[in-house]
């Protein structure tokens, strides 16, 4: 099914400062895939709150499709669950508050629709709830499968391309946000150096994979 959202609503992504610390990592400041390692929550650093921030307009309701409910990854052992979000009074995408729950960005494609990228994010962990599954999403690999099970039950597989780690101001909105060209899945969760002061990631961790014909 191809869904199209009202032209009046762009979406304008900047930043995804959607977690707490975690140890360095290695990161490459634009692309490449992401180190492998161990990550460890530092429940004494306040939580940074997320950032998306989206052009001056009212989301409107696409046309139903069922909606993204489980995302696994079982090469590195995640699974968990996904809800819609949408976007918040400020201006903001909106992302479940606990980093065991990704939010899929129901404004944009769904692994349904016949063209675009299906946009799910996640904190990485949180002082309060602990860490989450993306926290090891830096150590996917070009290969691994992908799956995004939908409200029908129908499960989408999609095979990693890569893993990048990408500085939050130069993070492709175009390429990501999408309502056009091959079906792809976008995951993202935050990684980088942290600034203790403003709470925020030097960069995004991004997974793309395209979808299994």
């Amino acid at each position: 099914m191809r869904r199209l959202l009202p032209p009046t609503v762009v979406l304008t992504v900047m930043m995804l400062a959607a977690c707490a610390p975690v140890p360095e990592a290695d990161p490459s400041s634009g692309t490449g895939t992401g180190a492998t390692g161990t990550v460890s929550p530092t429940p004494a650093t306040p939580t940074p709150e997320v950032s998306v921030p989206v052009a001056p307009a009212t989301p409107v309701a696409l046309d139903p499709v069922p909606a993204p409910e489980r995302l696994r990854l079982d090469a590195l052992g995640v699974d968990m669950p996904v809800e819609p979000v949408g976007v918040q009074a400020g201006g903001e995408m909106q992302i479940p508050e606990r980093p065991s729950t990704a939010g899929w960005y129901r404004f944009g494609a769904a692994p349904t629709d016949d063209a675009g990228t299906t946009v799910i994010a996640a904190h990485v962990d949180d002082r309060e709830f602990g860490i989450g599954p993306l926290a090891k999403l830096r150590e996917a690999r070009a290969g691994d499968v992908v799956t995004v099970t939908d409200a029908d039950g129908a499960a989408t597989d999609y095979v990693t391309e890569a893993v990048t780690y990408i500085p939050r101001a130069e993070l492709p909105v175009d390429r990501l946000f999408t309502r056009d060209g091959p079906r792809m899945l976008a995951v993202i969760t935050c990684g980088g150096d942290f600034d203790q002061q403003t709470r925020t990631y030097s960069d995004n961790v991004v997974l793309i994979a395209r979808a299994r014909s």
